[in-house]
């Protein structure tokens, strides 16, 4: 593709894009069991983001910076970067964008990054920043990418060309905000429905969520590749609870759109026992004992956001009771919260 717009030095491009909470259907999205059965996940925007910030520079230099991490790198002006282990992620989206949209033209920039949540956080924030930094280079350089095509793009670099292991939902969340219901076929084809959620709706459930981080960030990839290997080897415990989680996200999806938030509870908690039976290690002594002290003091539904095996976990409670569940959890040396809703998805915008 040819070059579209050539910013010059100094251009200064700022982005960013929010979390996600995954409500259900969570693991539906990763292959084979898409291809095969069709995932279906509920999910929602929160107000934590990753953020991006691209430079255009005239040094002959490529620097990446990833500054919640204290870490960086610096390389001189090629087309493409190797990973080795080092802003990988960085790397990997520049490879992309310079082979596939600016011709083989290699760039002089400085690219800074940084997240509201720690890898492994299983608020999808490895995927949201691969997101971040590509929405940075769309704005810069006035690619023709849309919605769709932004999402892909971040799926395709971080599962493919670094051969990442994980889902599709996190990079659609990123890219397009909001509460969405999400259809997974074969051949990486997705849908996107963005539900038209009442806004007293969503203000019941924000009055009612109660978000914990467990303060332990885990490695998705080995829960990922169990799941893999169970569905491939025909594991009919494995298949029947995936199975489960999706119908659970189509049920969540009309509980949710009616307003029915005990519904939506009950099935909230008949996901997460699913989930817990497709992967023996989602849950472990330390999550179940925050998860029973959490109903001990009110909370009638909760669960992991993401893969699981740790990072956030988050709860439904009557709001007359948030206080005492969040006073419950603290108890394990983690950090709860309030959480908050956000409609917009990924954007950027030119400061320079």
């Amino acid at each position: 593709m040819a070059l579209a717009y050539n910013p010059k030095a100094g251009t200064l491009i700022r982005a960013r894009a929010p979390l996600r909470l995954g409500l259900a259907g969570g693991g539906t999205d990763v292959s084979p069991y898409c291809d095969i059965h069709t995932g279906a996940i509920l999910n929602v925007t929160i107000s934590k983001f990753s953020y991006a910030m691209l430079e255009i520079t005239d040094d002959g230099q490529i620097v990446f910076e990833a500054l919640d991490r204290n870490e960086m790198t610096t390389y001189d002006v090629v087309v493409r970067l190797p990973p080795d282990g080092c802003l990988d992620l960085h790397k990997a989206v520049y490879n992309r964008i310079v082979g596939d949209y600016l011709g083989g033209r290699p760039v002089s920039l400085r690219l800074r990054t940084s997240s509201d949540a720690v890898a492994g956080s299983g608020l999808g924030s490895s995927s949201t920043l691969v997101v971040t930094m590509v929405q940075a280079f769309v704005e810069a350089f006035a690619l023709p990418l849309g919605e769709y095509d932004v999402a892909h793009l971040a799926y395709i670099i971080e599962r493919k060309d670094l051969g990442l292991k994980g889902g599709k939902q996190d990079q659609y969340a990123a890219t397009f905000g909001g509460f969405n219901f999400m259809e997974f076929y074969a051949e990486d084809r997705v849908i996107v429905n963005p539900l038209r959620v009442k806004n007293w709706i969503a203000c019941e459930l924000e009055s009612s969520l109660v978000l914990y981080f467990t303060g332990v960030s885990r490695e998705s990839a080995n829960i990922i590749a169990e799941q893999v290997s169970n569905v491939q080897s025909g594991n009919q415990t494995s298949i029947d609870a995936m199975h489960a989680l999706r119908r659970e996200a189509v049920a969540m999806k009309e509980h949710l759109l009616r307003g029915d938030i005990p519904a939506l509870g009950r099935a909230l908690q008949a996901g997460w026992e699913a989930k817990k039976r497709s992967a023996h290690s989602i849950s472990n002594s330390n999550i179940d004992a925050i998860d029973q002290a959490a109903r001990e003091a009110g909370a009638f539904a909760g669960k992991m956001s993401g893969a699981g095996g740790g990072g956030f976990m988050f709860f439904l409670a009557p709001p007359e009771c948030r206080q005492k569940v969040i006073k419950a959890l603290q108890q394990f040396g983690g950090t709860a919260s309030a959480c908050y809703f956000t409609s917009e998805g990924a954007k950027a915008w030119r400061v320079r």
